[in-house]
């Protein structure tokens, strides 16, 4: 059996970012399929329902595998605090639980990442934002909708 790591081995950005959190760019149904046999039970995607997709209809298809699915749009140009908030709620809800979190590239998900290393894992701004570029972030857009976020809602 392999691990999840290597059951999204050819997805863009692919990578491991906790004992039980992945992060990739968009997956085929291969890699779907092989997530859920290395023990993933939960596929968080963050790409607009209107993105053009290889898969089709990506929900179908991992409840058809027997996958939880959760879908939080997040689109360039709208990414606000509201979404922000049910990305973590996602990520909260499930911590323990084996999950493959993606958008088109890992772009956007190395962004949503940022308040989740800061607030919930820990981490200070330069590590949180260099883990989030090496899961995939490369917007500036997206960098500072993980910043602003995680700065607004910083412990004091």
């Amino acid at each position: 059996m392999s691990t999840p790591l290597q059951a999204i081995s050819g997805v863009a950005n692919a990578c491991q970012v906790t004992p039980t959190l992945f992060t990739g760019g968009q997956p085929g149904r291969e890699h779907l399929e092989a997530l859920k046999a290395a023990g993933v039970e939960v596929v968080l995607d963050i790409r607009d329902p209107m993105e053009p997709r290889p898969l089709g209809d990506e929900a179908a298809v991992a409840r058809e595998i027997g996958l939880a699915y959760e879908n939080v749009p997040v689109r360039q140009g709208a990414a606000g605090p509201a979404e922000m908030e049910r990305i973590l709620d996602v990520l909260r809800r499930n911590k323990g639980k084996q999950m493959f979190f993606h958008c088109g590239t890992a772009n956007r998900v190395g962004g949503a990442l940022i308040p989740y290393f800061m607030l919930d894992e820990g981490m200070n701004e330069d590590d949180a934002v260099q883990r989030a570029m090496q899961v995939g972030l490369r917007s500036p857009e997206f960098l500072e909708w993980g910043l602003d976020y995680a700065r607004s809602h910083a412990r004091e």
